[in-house]
């Protein structure tokens, strides 16, 4: 099997949580840091009502794409709810920068896994095309969080669920992958810790899927199966190359 092209998963494949327990916490910091703003520009008049109908809205808006895999985005959920509460001549720049704010604070909870540039670097040294695949409320945070710890260099493109309007398993998110990357499915392996989004999804349109399992909440049982197989699974970043250039000897 020749791969010419492999995608990553971001959260949990390439970076993880410093403090995974936490993030209910890390979110609500968030959004009082984005509601700060506002309130500090005088734009709102009701900042504690509107802070509980944000979560409230934005529980709905995560329970809604879950179910249908399509994205629209924080920013809209954002706007809208502005609008509906009177707000409706509020910039969208000052819309980005309250988000930006919230991110702000979220972003600080992630960290590179240690074996990750390494990995990349050593995949691009042997030709392969690499690509960036995530579902994302914002499109803008994953562009941050992929300068913040210097992986754009590494990746032909990046797609989020907010950009493109699917979430992964959808079929289109990983179409829209093939176009960018200009390679038919079976030259294309997908690497990510979620068997319902990337491991679905890539098996659904015939990507080789490889399921990472350092950080995934699905336990490790040898005696049951799984609900959705990858057609490989590895611990950690650093067994890649080796098992991409069994795939091309025919020895996996």
């Amino acid at each position: 099997m020749l791969i010419r092209a492999v995608i990553f998963d971001l959260g949990n494949t390439l970076m993880y949580p410093v403090a995974p327990d936490l993030w209910p916490q890390v979110i609500q910091r968030g959004n009082q840091a984005l509601m700060d703003y506002l309130c500090k520009l005088d734009i709102l008049t009701d900042c504690d009502t509107l802070m509980f109908e944000f979560n409230q809205r934005l529980h709905q808006y995560y329970e809604e794409r879950d179910k249908l895999m399509i994205e629209t985005s924080t920013f809209l959920v954002l706007k809208e709810l502005l609008a509906e509460k009177g707000y409706e001549d509020v910039p969208d720049s000052v819309i980005r920068d309250s988000l930006d704010a919230h991110y702000a604070v979220t972003q600080k909870n992630w960290q590179l896994e240690d074996d990750a540039i390494d990995c990349l670097r050593t995949l691009r040294e042997q030709n392969y095309n690499l690509g960036l695949v995530s579902n994302a409320g914002d499109h803008r945070d994953v562009l941050q969080l992929v300068e913040k710890f210097d992986l754009s260099p590494y990746f032909e493109f990046l797609l989020t669920s907010a950009g493109c309007g699917y979430r992964k398993p959808h079929p289109r998110i990983f179409q829209l992958t093939l176009e960018k990357i200009n390679a038919r499915a079976e030259e294309v392996a997908m690497v990510g810790d979620t068997l319902n989004a990337d491991i679905l999804g890539a098996n659904q349109v015939g990507i080789y899927s490889i399921w990472i399992t350092r950080r995934t909440a699905t336990p490790l049982d040898d005696t049951l199966p799984l609900p959705v197989a990858p057609q490989a699974v590895i611990k950690s970043l650093g067994e890649l190359p080796s098992l991409l250039r069994d795939l091309e000897l025919g020895l996996h």
